[in-house]
């Protein structure tokens, strides 16, 4: 009888660790969150679930419209505030209203050294065509015009960002190069 009983635990701690095993994690509200504003490009955010995004207050001019994919629809890009962290950053929904874009809002905007656009006094469209290039060097001196190789300048292929600090007179321009974001750093 003994033995019955032992063989009939063995057999239940077997079976439920097989269920333990294939059993498959539920996607949290989190995970589902995430993954929906993970933009498609290489535009990296972290929100959380708590996480509520307004209109920027602070910034004058906190909406633009240009077209920064070529399709002849434009983006609206906005100045967005994480009520959670209370950093801001770009939220760009694309005008086919299929991909919607963040950067900022506590997170490294494309590596340059900074995670939230506040500094940011103007924020305008740099319209397509225009010749731009990045005039700071690799010392973080300002460079002239006489100093740019022509090999080094860009015309934009499409509308591009154009954020500047009004008194520091430093920023630059975000823009779509072959899908992937680009910076050009101005002064």
């Amino acid at each position: 009888m003994k033995i019955k009983i032992l063989f009939l635990v063995s057999l239940i701690t077997i079976s439920c660790k097989n269920e333990t095993k294939t059993e498959t994690p539920s996607n949290t509200q989190k995970d589902i969150l995430e993954t929906a504003l993970k933009p498609k490009v290489n535009a990296e955010i972290n929100i959380e679930e708590a996480d509520t995004l307004a209109l920027s207050k602070k910034h004058k001019i906190n909406q633009i419209q240009c077209d920064l994919d070529g399709d002849g629809k434009d983006e609206l890009v906005e100045i967005i505030r994480s009520t959670k962290n209370n950093k801001s950053g770009l939220k760009i929904t694309f005008g086919n209203n299929k991909r919607t874009d963040y950067f900022g809002f506590g997170n490294n905007v494309l590596n340059q050294g900074f995670d939230e656009i506040d500094w940011a006094a103007i924020f305008e469209k740099a319209p397509k065509g225009q010749i731009i290039w990045n005039n700071v060097n690799d010392d973080g001196e300002i460079m002239g015009d006489d100093e740019i190789k022509e090999e080094n300048k860009i015309k934009l292929p499409n509308d591009g960002i154009f954020i500047h600090a009004e008194e520091s007179c430093g920023g630059g321009i975000i823009y779509l190069n072959n899908g992937k974001y680009e910076w050009i750093q101005q002064e």
